[in-house]
């Protein structure tokens, strides 16, 4: 019974650490070097303006065309230092015929479909500049958006920026818009946190530049290409920074089911990228980088899910040694979960009746995003997760 007792605050310490934890002794120790002055504040140089790359890899995009290419125009950057390049790889739906209407934009086409990292892989054959900015088709850039990550790599140790990804936020939201655009709303100030200690861990796909030397041809089955790619680059002894102003914004998942497949791709990604970069575990090697990697992303893609569904069964055992109804410590942590999984059941209830009160959809896309990390690692396990674009529906 004490060894159960013990298993148990062990999981439950992992899953409070993983994902409420870190951020509380992360915004401490945050607090603690403020107020002591410890660090450098970076110094950001806006003359920096190098010429740039914006490089955005697509298959079948023919609907988001338009309204990219209208964005991409209006970014206050040089026109004559702003190189657009689309790679087409497999597109079959027109879009490479499209492109070729806009007359600063070079396309880069191939009739193969070898997947995003393989585009990625051959296109960056092409890019000449200092800079490379990577967009989704689907993404719409805030307009200020190159200018403020290009400008941070005026600090040689800066290898790789992202931006922040931002959801069109409704008054009124489903539940995977609701879940989603809350959760990209901590995962922002997290990394915000994590690049003012030292390194963001992982760049969001939908926006994020690195200096094009340190690129490195990835393995053409990579799931998770923005996070493989600037991890190595972080491994390099750069550090990965971040700027909340530069943002990519799209909407979010058409419905729950569609934002699980996103998810489950993910997870399996995930569990990927920790196998392949598992020489980051080293904090004797990495330090600062391996604390945040592990904190930040490995628990989440391991032990977390795992922790959170042992939880449920022994948590009942020992509440039910002495009395399951009885007032004490085990039964009430036993029905405050219980009380959880009911919060997500009425989330799936509510799924796809729209609310202001988007709190209540909190624990379910907790619970969906944890269900993925399962699903993700039975299909890396399987080996039969597709490198090919596997797009999500998103919501109108």
């Amino acid at each position: 019974m004490e060894l159960l007792k013990l298993l148990f605050w062990m999981l439950l310490f992992i899953v409070f650490y993983t994902y409420i934890g870190y951020g509380i002794l992360l915004f401490t120790i945050i607090k603690v070097r403020r107020f002591f002055k410890i660090g450098t504040i970076q110094k950001i140089d806006d003359s920096y303006e190098p010429e740039v790359t914006l490089f955005i890899a697509a298959y079948n995009e023919k609907d988001y065309i338009a309204s990219k290419m209208k964005n991409t125009l209006e970014l206050q950057y040089p026109k004559e230092k702003l190189n657009i390049v689309w790679v087409t790889d497999g597109s079959d739906d027109g879009t490479p015929e499209l492109l070729c209407n806009y007359h600063n934009t070079t396309v880069h086409h191939l009739d193969a479909r070898n997947g995003k990292i393989g585009a990625m892989n051959r296109g960056m054959e092409f890019v000449k500049t200092p800079i490379v900015v990577f967009s989704d088709a689907n993404t719409m850039l805030g307009k200020e958006s190159i200018k403020r990550i290009v400008r941070l790599f005026g600090n040689e140790k800066v290898g790789c920026v992202s931006g922040e990804k931002r959801i069109f936020n409704h008054d009124s939201d489903f539940a995977s818009a609701a879940g989603e655009g809350l959760y990209w709303k901590y995962e922002s100030t997290l990394k915000k946190w994590d690049a003012e200690l030292y390194s963001v861990v992982g760049a969001a796909g939908e926006l994020f530049a690195i200096r094009t030397k340190l690129y490195r041809h990835v393995e053409k089955d990579t799931l998770l290409d923005d996070f493989i790619i600037s991890l190595r680059i972080a491994q390099q002894g750069y550090t990965i920074k971040y700027d909340s102003e530069a943002f990519a914004i799209e909407t979010a998942s058409a419905n729950v089911k569609e934002e699980l497949k996103r998810k489950i791709r993910i997870s399996a990604g995930g569990i990927q990228s920790v196998v392949r970069l598992r020489s980051l575990l080293n904090v004797f090697k990495y330090g600062t980088l391996s604390f945040q990697y592990i904190s930040h992303r490995v628990l989440r893609w391991t032990l977390a899910p795992l922790c959170l569904f042992l939880l449920i069964p022994i948590s009942f055992f020992l509440a039910y040694k002495p009395d399951i109804l009885e007032l004490q410590l085990y039964s009430v942590l036993l029905w405050l979960q219980l009380l959880f999984y009911c919060a997500a059941l009425l989330g799936w209830f509510l799924e796809n009746r729209a609310t202001r009160i988007k709190v209540l959809f909190v624990p379910y896309y907790f619970f969906i995003m944890n269900l993925s990390v399962i699903l993700g690692f039975v299909r890396y396990i399987r080996n039969n997760q597709s490198v090919n674009w596997e797009r999500a529906k998103r919501a109108s």
